[in-house]
């Protein structure tokens, strides 16, 4: 099951995702999308609603929520479930919650939706239709070229 946050329902633009174990965040790292970003409350175990999904997160004032490009997360074979890295440290971003912020998480869970989602299928999908819509652009592209060496041609 995959817990889905829309950040703004109202302007229904970001969407949060967030497993429900650690086995099911392994299948959304594995199957990301490169304008992802990934949140996770530093050393501590945490849900990816960070802070108010964390064990111990939720129960102590001024963490530290780390935050990245999902792209620049590192998973290898030797890792064990919910261990991560990094491919470069230096893209790593932080920022220090003081406190739960209860209309914040109320917000969220109200716009809470459970899903049971193909993830594979579905990151083939976007793919698929972004390498068509490529293709399409580049005969589009194609095609004016053509159609200019004709036009000078003619002169």
């Amino acid at each position: 099951m995959v817990f889905y946050f829309k950040t703004r329902p109202e302007a229904d633009d970001y969407t949060n995702f967030m497993g429900l174990d650690k086995y099911e965040n392994e299948e959304l790292i594995k199957y990301g999308f490169m304008e992802d970003i990934w949140f996770h409350v530093d050393k501590m175990s945490s849900a990816h609603l960070v802070k108010a999904s964390s064990i111990q997160g939720k129960k102590v004032n001024d963490i530290d929520v780390v935050y990245i490009p999902w792209s620049n997360l590192k998973k290898t074979p030797s890792m064990d479930v919910r261990q991560v890295g990094f491919h470069n440290s230096k893209m790593v971003q932080t920022v220090r919650v003081e406190k739960r912020i209860h209309e914040i998480v109320n917000m969220l869970n109200k716009a809470k939706v459970e899903r049971k989602p193909d993830l594979k299928a579905e990151k083939e999908a976007v793919y698929v239709a972004k390498k068509t819509q490529r293709k399409q652009q580049l005969k589009e592209k194609n095609a004016k070229r053509r159609c200019k060496g004709l036009k000078r041609k003619e002169k």
